[in-house]
């Protein structure tokens, strides 16, 4: 494989202590055990990756208030049939539980027919039954709503799963109904997660609602950290020129167990016919063998004697693809890992599909979702035996001088990079950022590297346990609000998600020379969370803003330090990121929020990405974004003639035209551009 070409942009190393697989006394872990604590909240939210447990974590919380806090019925609602499949009966008792999970067979709507009258009637026929549970989709549960109303469904549990797909704008009939649950007041509301953030930034809940909502969250981080078997997780963007099914086998490895996602028919990277790019990869794999009658598998035999058995999901023939779909959710083979070796999929194989022996997800394309991306990652970051790395591979297009669509390729170029920097934090442990005063301290429970805590320095502590970063900024705004604190606790990835898909933003952070760091870290960042929290006022919007760029500054700055050790691999191990942060602070002189103001946030990605494309095609890409020079707004004047005053009262003067320091330049010419604009409005 080409080490020119294809450069990790992320690798993480976990510690791998158990304490994510580990069960307690009832047969909870620990994501399980932290959601049942909870479960006398009324409306609960719990975001957790893929494969932490969480349809079991709602079994444990939906028992008990059946059982014990009155409500009459659980309804559980998926976004697809094959969703259903993890709410099956479960024998919990088996395992210390006091009751099982039991779903009647024609409460599972996701297999079962639903009668005359349709799924909808069976909803109705539920509501009025003494049984206890139902399972059915997003689409059916939204047309019972519909059709029965929202007071039928009082006194009972609503559990969403995938809570993402919902969204507060008032076109989603989903989110529309869940606002008239909470506003009527009278069933409970458990919503579950992997990615609180939806691919097109839209808010999942309006704000009045979400507040009402207690969070049980339970990040990657911790997850990969209590893994057994899991240590290594990278992923990383490969640029491949001419067609991608030429390409395949310079990231493809057919030693590892691989679900490759082939891209859609109507993008730019698709040949037009999805039947031959699958035969084009099976052809490069080997010699075709024919078919598994049992399975419908392909069978393939490389040059060296090893015969690969390859799921086809792309087959346009129902009875094929639905045999293969069916063998690869057999339960009897969930353990083997001989079962299957490749997975070819076009539109399945992502969200709810779970194959815990997957390595290795490549992607061809980029996907428009940042959601459908973490999707995709959370089918390798299963954990199994013998399974100790695994990877995520996005195969894109190079930009091409030659293609009319190059500024498509540029677009997916960008999006590849935003995916990977949002990874970044997810995959980081949480940074908790403090003001440093001279009343400050260490906080319990952390570690504060060697030499221990220093007063008369800023300092970082760690605590392995919940995989948090307890670190001190001079200078730091503080949260005046609960909801502000609540957004710099737990939501700060939804506002870098926000930042990183601003598309000006992260052209102008990558490819334009002249931009000062702070035009991107005040302004655009600011502004990014003035129109995301309207609610907040201008001190808790600069409070959320100065957590969300230390956020993404740091890791930035860690990962720009772990990757430049040799001996990164002997020394840093899972705790490179706390390693490279620390370091950071020790070699400046303060940690002020104004330095972390003057990093720029693309920096590094645009490091790797001149590593992993071609001179030409980077030369290629720059010139694209160079030839829309974006000219300052009147918005964005308006926001450096506010820098400008806050400047003006730390400095007793306003900024100058002149000044050798480009940020205070950029100020003034902010006032200078309102100041004309002014002029010509009075001049008519």
């Amino acid at each position: 494989m080409s080490s020119k070409k294809s450069v990790p942009s992320v690798s993480v190393t976990y510690a791998q202590n158990r304490s994510s697989t580990t069960s307690n006394e009832l047969g909870m872990r620990k994501m399980q055990e932290r959601a049942y604590e909870m479960r006398g909240e009324q409306y609960l939210l719990i975001k957790s990756p893929p494969a932490s447990g969480k349809s079991r974590a709602l079994m444990f919380i939906a028992l008990d208030k059946l059982h014990n806090q009155g409500l009459k019925q659980a309804i559980v609602v998926v976004p697809e049939k094959s969703i259903g499949s993890s709410f099956n009966d479960e024998p919990l008792s088996k395992f210390g539980f006091w009751a099982d999970w039991h779903v009647e067979p024609q409460w599972n709507l996701c297999n079962a027919p639903g009668g005359d009258d349709g799924k909808v009637g069976a909803v109705g026929r539920f509501l009025e039954s003494d049984d206890q549970v139902l399972v059915c989709t997003h689409a059916t549960f939204r047309f019972a709503v519909d059709k029965f109303g929202i007071e039928a469904f009082d006194d009972r549990v609503i559990a969403v799963d995938e809570f993402h797909h919902v969204s507060a704008n008032p076109d989603n009939k989903l989110g529309a109904h869940l606002g008239a649950f909470i506003a009527r007041d009278k069933v409970h509301l458990v919503a579950m997660t992997g990615s609180y953030f939806r691919g097109d930034a839209e808010a999942v809940l309006s704000p009045e609602d979400e507040a009402r909502f207690e969070t049980v969250t339970y990040t990657y981080y911790e997850q990969l950290n209590g893994y057994e078997h899991l240590k290594t997780l990278d992923i990383g963007y490969f640029f491949y020129t001419g067609s991608y099914a030429d390409s395949i086998l310079e990231v493809l490895d057919p030693a590892e167990k691989t679900i490759v996602h082939i891209p859609n028919v109507n993008s730019r990277e698709s040949t037009k016919d999805k039947h031959k790019e699958v035969e084009h990869i099976i052809d490069s794999l080997g010699e075709w063998k024919g078919l598994d009658p049992e399975t419908g598998f392909q069978l393939v035999e490389t040059p060296e004697g090893r015969v690969l058995r390859i799921a086809d999901l792309v087959d346009d023939e129902a009875a094929k693809r639905d045999k293969v779909a069916s063998a690869l959710k057999d339960p009897a083979q969930k353990n083997n890992r001989d079962h299957v070796d490749i997975i070819i999929a076009l539109g399945m194989a992502k969200e709810g599909f779970d194959w815990i022996w997957c390595e290795h997800a490549l992607t061809v394309g980029y996907r428009a979702s940042l959601t459908e991306i973490v999707q995709i990652i959370g089918r390798a970051t299963r954990d199994a035996e013998g399974k100790t790395k695994a990877r995520f591979t996005n195969l894109i297009a190079e930009p091409d001088a030659g293609e009319e669509a190059v500024t498509e390729a540029v677009n997916d170029t960008l999006k590849a990079i935003a995916a990977s920097l949002l990874m970044e934090q997810v995959l980081a442990p949480r940074f908790n950022f403090t003001p440093k005063t001279p009343t400050s301290g260490p906080v319990e429970g952390f570690d504060y590297g060697e030499g221990g805590y220093d007063p008369n320095k800023e300092n970082v502590g760690f605590d392995a346990a919940t995989g948090q970063i307890q670190m001190e900024i001079k200078g730091l705004a503080e949260p005046k609000s609960e909801f502000a604190r609540r957004i710099c606790d737990e939501d700060l990835n939804e506002v870098i998600t926000a930042f990183v898909q601003d598309k000006t933003t992260i052209e102008r952070g990558l490819f334009d020379e002249e931009m000062v760091p702070e035009e991107i870290t005040q302004v655009r960042m600011g502004k990014i969370v003035g129109t995301k929290f309207p609610e907040l006022d201008a001190e808790d919007q600069e409070t959320v803003r100065q957590h969300a760029i230390a956020a993404l500054n740091l890791t930035q700055k860690a990962k720009e330090i772990a990757l430049s050790g040799a001996d990164a691999d002997e020394t840093g191990g899972n705790t490179a990121l706390i390693d490279g942060v620390r370091k950071f602070v020790m070699d400046v002189r303060e940690l002020d929020i104004d330095l972390i103001d003057r990093i720029n946030p693309f920096g590094e990605a645009y490091s790797i990405l001149a590593k992993t494309m071609s001179e030409d095609s980077l030369k290629q890409v720059q010139a694209v974004i160079s030839a829309k020079k974006v000219k300052l707004s009147p918005d964005e004047a308006r926001d450096l003639a506010k820098r400008a005053v806050k400047f003006k009262q730390e400095r007793g003067r306003l900024p100058s035209i002149t000044s050798a320091d480009a940020w205070e330049k950029k100020m003034a010419e902010g006032v200078a551009f309102l100041a004309r604009m002014k002029q010509e409005a009075a001049n008519g």
